[in-house]
C-alpha cells in the first residue's frame, strides 16, 4: 500500500472515519451492513432495508482522484448489489453494480468489496441498489471533494449540505411491483415524498406532529453566508420540481460535472441526477424571523393517476430564531405538474464551462449513429382475474426500438470476459427502429414490443451519437436515460419527431451539458455523444423504476483497446456466483 494511503483498517462503516486521516488519505475504506430496520413514516411503522441501520444511508465523502473501497454484506433475505450511480468506473466494471449486467447478486449471508477509482469527476453522485425496487430505501449520498489545492470555481460555501429527495411507501415496494408484474398493470404509487428520508408537515400524519424534528427537515443558516446544496433525486418514479420560499439558487454543478452557473427559483432533477446549487441566506435587516418552506412535488407528463401527486416539504429556519408558531410562513411557487416548457427552458440553460480547466470534449463527428425509440407498449399474455393492464389480454411493457430487455440469468459482463456469450446474450440490437412510424403522432394499430437479451457492440473509443425519441404509444411521456460507465454530452433536444436532415445542424458542439441521466422530452427527442473510451458491459436504462421493470433498458458493449490500460481489470476473486 502506497505511503499515502490509509493502512488496512478494519472496516468501521461510513461515519467512522476520522475527518483528519480523510482529508490525508487516497483511500477510503467503508463496510455497508444491509439489514432490515424498523423505521416509522407517516404514523407506519414497517421494517425495512438498510444500510448501516441508516435511512437514509451513510454518506461516501471523497476527493478525485482517490480509490473507493466498499465492502457491502447482505443480512436480509433479498439478494442486493449497490450501484455507485454516475461514477466512471475505468476499467472497473465489476464494481458498477446492475445485477446480471456487471455481477451476480449478493446473496443472503454473502458479501463483496467494490473497488474503484474517482477520475477525472467532482461535485455529487449517489449509491443506490441495483436490484429489483429495492432502491426505494437503500440509496446515500456520494460526496466528491476537488483534489487537496483546488478551489471551487464559484465562492467558497460557509457549510455544504445533502438534500436527497426520497419516495415513501407505506408497504413494501417489492409487493408492489411483484403484483404489478403479475397483473400487467401500472403499479400502485408512493404515499409521500420525502427530504433526507423526511416527509414534511403536509402530510395528514406528519402534520399531527407539530413540525417535530423526526418529520421534517430543517435547513438552518446563518445571515448572509452562501451554502451549497447538494440535491439528489433518488426517488423510484417521479422528476421532481424544488424551490425553497424568497429565496434564489445559483445551478453550479450537475452529475458530478460543473456548468456555467446561473440564478433560478426552480430547479428541476429527475430520478438519478444531482444538482448541486447556491444557496445566500439573506443578510439581517432586523426584520422579524421568519418560515421559509423548501418544497418539491412531481413533474409529470403520464396520466393523472400514474403519479403521486404530493408534495414534500422542509424548513429554511434562519438561526437564532423565535417559535416556529409565531414567524410568518412563506411558501415558494412551483410549476403546475406537467410544464413541459419550463423543464425544455430550464434543460436549455444547463451549459458546460468550456474552459481550459474544465473543457468540453466533445466528439466533433460519430460514428456509428443510433436512432433509438423509448416508451411504452404492450405484451400479450394469458387472462388473468383481476387483471389491471391496458386490455383483458395484455399487460403493459417498455422497449428501446421495439426491444423490451430480458434479464439473464448470469452477468453480461463475466459472459464477456470468458468469452462465453452465445448462450446469455446476441449483439444484434437494432441501430434504428426496424418499422419506422410517426413516434410522436397517432400510435399504430399494434403496440406489441419484442422481448430478447440484445446488445450493441463498440469498438475501444469509438465515437458514438445516440438520438433518444420518446414515443406516444400509451402516451407520451418524460423518460430520464441514465448510461452506465460513461458521461456523455447533450448535444440537443426537441420536440416532435427528430428530423436527421435539419436537427444536426443546430447540435450544439461547443459547450453542451456533461451528464450521466438525461431526460428524455415528453413528445420530443435529445442527442447524446460520448467516447467509447470505456471497457467493458454497460448498462442503459429508464430510471423511472417501472419503465425498467417493464423493460425499458438495454446495453453497450466496449471491446478492450490494444494498450495495457484500455483493458477491462480481471475480474475479483469475491465476484459473486449465480
Amino acid at each position: 500500500m502506497g505511503a499515502h494511503c490509509l493502512p488496512p483498517l478494519v472496516f468501521l462503516g461510513a461515519l467512522l472515519v476520522l475527518p483528519q486521516l480523510l482529508l490525508a488519505s487516497t483511500t477510503r475504506y467503508y463496510t455497508f451492513n444491509v439489514t432490515m430496520q424498523k423505521v416509522t413514516r407517516l404514523c407506519k411503522t414497517r421494517a425495512i432495508p438498510t444500510v448501516n441501520g441508516k435511512f437514509p444511508g451513510p454518506k461516501i465523502l471523497t476527493r478525485e482522484g482517490d480509490r473507493v473501497v466498499v465492502k457491502v454484506v447482505n443480512n436480509i433475505k433479498q439478494n442486493v448489489t449497490i450501484h455507485w450511480h454516475g461514477v466512471r468506473q475505468l476499467r472497473t466494471g465489476w464494481s458498477d453494480g446492475p445485477a446480471y449486467i456487471t455481477q451476480c447478486p449478493i446473496q443472503t449471508g454473502q458479501s463483496y468489496v467494490y473497488n474503484f477509482t474517482i477520475t477525472g469527476q467532482r461535485g455529487t453522485l449517489f449509491w443506490h441498489a441495483h436490484f429489483s425496487w429495492l432502491r426505494a430505501t437503500l440509496y446515500g449520498p456520494i460526496i466528491i471533494l476537488p483534489k487537496l489545492g483546488v478551489p471551487y470555481p464559484f465562492p467558497k460555501p460557509y457549510r455544504e449540505v445533502p438534500i436527497i429527495f426520497g419516495e415513501w411507501f407505506n408497504v413494501d415496494p417489492e409487493a408492489i411491483i411483484a403484483q404489478a408484474l403479475q397483473t400487467g398493470g401500472g403499479p400502485n404509487v408512493s404515499d409521500a415524498y420525502t427530504i433526507n428520508g423526511l416527509p414534511g408537515p403536509l402530510y395528514n400524519c406528519s402534520s399531527k406532529a407539530h413540525l417535530t424534528p423526526a418529520d421534517t427537515f430543517k435547513l438552518k443558516v446563518q445571515p448572509g453566508k452562501w451554502y451549497l446544496l447538494r440535491l439528489i433525486n433518488a426517488a423510484l418514479n417521479d422528476e421532481l420540481f424544488f424551490s425553497i420560499a424568497n429565496h434564489t439558487l445559483t445551478v453550479v454543478d450537475v452529475d458530478a460535472s460543473y456548468v456555467k452557473p446561473f440564478d433560478t427559483d426552480v430547479v428541476l432533477v429527475t430520478p438519478g441526477q444531482t444538482t448541486n446549487v447556491l444557496l445566500r441566506a439573506k443578510p439581517d435587516d432586523g426584520s422579524p424571523p421568519a418560515t421559509h418552506l423548501m418544497l418539491a412535488r412531481p413533474y409529470a407528463t403520464g396520466r393523472v393517476g400514474t403519479y403521486d401527486n404530493t408534495t414534500v416539504a422542509a424548513i429554511l429556519e434562519y438561526v437564532p430564531a423565535g417559535h416556529i408558531k409565531s414567524r410568518p410562513l412563506f411558501r415558494p411557487t412551483l410549476p403546475v405538474f406537467n410544464d413541459t416548457a419550463f423543464a425544455a427552458n430550464y434543460s436549455a440553460k444547463l451549459r458546460s464551462p468550456a474552459s481550459p480547466d474544465y473543457p468540453a470534449n466533445v466528439p466533433r463527428q460519430a460514428e456509428p449513429p443510433f436512432f433509438f425509440t423509448a416508451g411504452l407498449g404492450t405484451n400479450p399474455c394469458p387472462t388473468y382475474r383481476g387483471r389491471s393492464g391496458p386490455t383483458n389480454d395484455t399487460k403493459f411493457s417498455a422497449s428501446v426500438n421495439n426491444v423490451s430487455f430480458n434479464m439473464p440469468t448470469t452477468a453480461l459482463l463475466k459472459a464477456h470476459y470468458d468469452g462465453n456469450t452465445a448462450s446469455v446474450y446476441t449483439s444484434d440490437f437494432p441501430a434504428v427502429p426496424l418499422v419506422p412510424f410517426n413516434y410522436t403522432g397517432t400510435p399504430p394499430n399494434n403496440t406489441n414490443v419484442s422481448n430478447g437479451t440484445k446488445v450493441v457492440v463498440l469498438s475501444y473509443n469509438t465515437s458514438v451519437e445516440v438520438v433518444l425519441q420518446d414515443t406516444s404509444i400509451q402516451g407520451a411521456e418524460s423518460h430520464p436515460l441514465h448510461l452506465h460507465g460513461f458521461d456523455f454530452f447533450v448535444v440537443g433536444q426537441g420536440v416532435g419527431n427528430y428530423d436527421s436532415s435539419q436537427d444536426p445542424a443546430n447540435f450544439n458542439l461547443l459547450d453542451p451539458v456533461q451528464r450521466n441521466t438525461v431526460g428524455v422530452p415528453a413528445g420530443g427527442w435529445v442527442a447524446i455523444r460520448f467516447y467509447a473510451d470505456n471497457p467493458g458491459v454497460w448498462f442503459m436504462h429508464c430510471h423511472l423504476e417501472v419503465h425498467t421493470s417493464w423493460g425499458l433498458k438495454m446495453a453497450w458493449v466496449v471491446n478492450d483497446g490494444p494498450l495495457p490500460d484500455q483493458k477491462l481489470m480481471p475480474p475479483p476473486s469475491d465476484l459473486p456466483k449465480c
